[in-house]
């Protein structure tokens, strides 16, 4: 397990732990009270940090490198009963987006969602869930194939923003966004998105238009990163700590904004202390939505999801 700056306390006590567990083996002395009480030390260690994150504090868990990625999401939530399928029949198949069918129950969903990688390898092949044009144009692939056969659409946003490179901005990275709204607005099956990692920039929201948004407990959205924020406006990432506490992009402000519907639980500590719980809690969230919006007609979907992005940024004299 990796630990972050934040958690020092908890990685300490652990650690003496297993020394204590260690030292009673090899001692045979019965030193199990002990171990409890460090035990019960970790816990209330735990509740005590993660009961007081700060907005910088949870952009940092959102990025710890043993959470689950959009993958581990799709082949838990389906049973590994997931079928991926490639390319944008334009131009190539982007790495750092993934998307196919999967079952949960009895229902058939298209899943599309930007993957990280778990090791240096996989990062730069995945180019760190940064999507290419041809990711976004893949993603509306699906998203029409799914409306064709009228399968319920469920995004995983998990991004830093879409790649900034040179080839990305020659083949439209601009524009492969931009359509992508245009064309998910118009989509006449649900569209159900969650948040499960990062969500930064066009380039969350080019698979981010959904008739209901959810965020992860330990997740952020929003236009730009604290560190692109804080250069931009003090010339030095030294503030992004600060940039990150003014800019409103942890769940509670998203909710409190109204962009999105509802936080999804984490174990305590974040995803990657209890992957399964997590899977579990995404799983019920998609379902219990699901059941939801297919009461709606195609024509309120598509009126409802317009109508929740239009009202983005009304506000009251």
């Amino acid at each position: 397990m990796e630990y972050l700056e934040f958690e020092q306390p908890i990685k300490d006590l652990m650690e003496q732990l297993k020394s204590c567990q260690i030292v009673g083996e090899e001692s045979g002395v019965n030193i199990k009270q002990a171990c409890v009480e460090i035990e019960i030390a970790i816990e209330n260690k735990k509740k005590e940090i993660y009961g007081n994150l700060t907005p910088w504090q949870r952009v940092q868990l959102s990025r710890h490198p043993s959470r689950p990625y959009t993958l581990d999401y799709l082949y838990a939530i389906t049973n590994n009963n997931f079928v991926e399928i490639h390319g944008d029949r334009n131009f190539a198949d982007d790495k750092a987006m993934v998307g196919g069918l999967g079952k949960i129950g009895n229902q058939t969903y298209m899943f599309i969602g930007q993957q990280k990688g778990k090791n240096t390898k996989e990062r730069q092949y995945r180019r760190f869930g940064m999507a290419n044009p041809e990711g976004y144009r893949k993603a509306l692939r699906l998203m029409k194939l799914a409306e064709k056969f009228n399968i319920p659409v469920v995004t995983f946003i998990d991004t830093p923003g879409a790649y900034p490179g040179l080839e990305a901005e020659e083949r439209g990275q601009g524009e492969a966004i931009a359509k992508n709204i245009y064309e998910m607005l118009k989509l006449t099956v649900p569209i159900i998105t969650i948040v499960i990692g990062e969500g930064a920039s066009g380039g969350a929201l080019g698979i981010g238009v959904g008739n209901k948004v959810f965020m992860l407990e330990n997740t952020w959205y929003s236009v730009i990163s604290p560190e692109n924020c804080s250069t931009i406006l003090w010339r030095s990432w030294d503030y992004k700590e600060q940039a990150a506490s003014q800019m409103k992009l942890t769940g509670p402000d998203m909710l409190e904004l109204g962009l999105i519907e509802d936080i999804i639980k984490e174990p305590l500590g974040g995803a990657h202390y209890d992957p399964k719980a997590t899977y579990d809690s995404v799983r019920d969230k998609i379902v219990e939505t699901y059941n939801e919006l297919k009461k709606l007609s195609a024509e309120k979907l598509t009126k409802q999801r317009q109508d929740r992005f239009i009202a983005f940024g009304e506000f009251k004299g």
